[in-house]
């Protein structure tokens, strides 16, 4: 499969069996070819029924998360760019330091941030992070649609308050940006959260 750059080798952080797995779950995905498109995740049976499976799908080709110059989407992604995008799925390291750690965590929620950011703006409206709250909840076959609509409100209304709580009075509020993402975030466990099956070439594609 040829070599991947050393960078994202060494921002994906896994060992040469790891990576093996990867190729192959490349491979299973891709057909065989070279580049991954849109239409090869319809194969995921996990992502089916995932409530923000287009969500999902889009952070994969979303050119902000390839770590690439310009903006929009990509038409499809080859063996590095997958790589690239399972780096923000890495689970911690034992030895990381602290500046590790936090380089780490806003990686893994600027990726996030990205999913709700779905207009490329670099802001998130409360209502569009609302109705994002309420899809990853719909998926729960536990949680009534009322009950999920509460939190989804209550998710929103936490979030305008930090937000606008830190605005003068005479600033309009145009949305969330990520430094307000991040003080959201603060103090809940994304690290370990966030994560996504891929080294099990059987089954596919867990996020949440």
């Amino acid at each position: 499969w040829g070599s991947a750059p050393a960078t994202s080798l060494l921002s994906l952080a896994v060992t040469s069996e790891q990576i093996e797995h990867l190729h192959r779950r490349f491979k299973q995905l891709s057909q065989d070819q070279l580049t991954i498109r849109k239409e090869n995740f319809d194969s995921i049976p996990d992502l089916e029924f995932n409530p923000i499976r287009g969500k999902i799908v889009h952070a994969f080709f979303d050119k902000r998360n390839l770590r690439q110059e310009s903006d929009g989407l990509a038409d499809e992604i080859n063996f590095e760019d997958f790589l690239t995008i399972m780096s923000y799925f890495r689970p911690i390291e034992m030895n990381m330091d602290e500046e590790q750690l936090d380089r780490f965590r806003k990686e893994k929620l600027k990726f996030l941030f990205h999913m709700y950011d779905s207009d490329h703006d670099g802001k998130i409206t409360l209502q569009e992070y609302r109705n994002v709250v309420e899809e990853l909840l719909s998926g729960n076959p536990h949680l009534e649609k009322e009950s999920a609509r509460s939190i989804a409100d209550g998710a929103m209304m936490e979030a305008a308050s930090i937000c606008v709580g830190q605005m003068g009075p005479d600033q309009v509020y145009e949305g969330i940006t990520f430094e307000d993402f991040l003080k959201m975030w603060q103090g809940i466990d994304i690290e370990t959260k966030m994560h996504v099956r891929f080294l099990n070439v059987d089954t596919i594609a867990h996020c949440y």
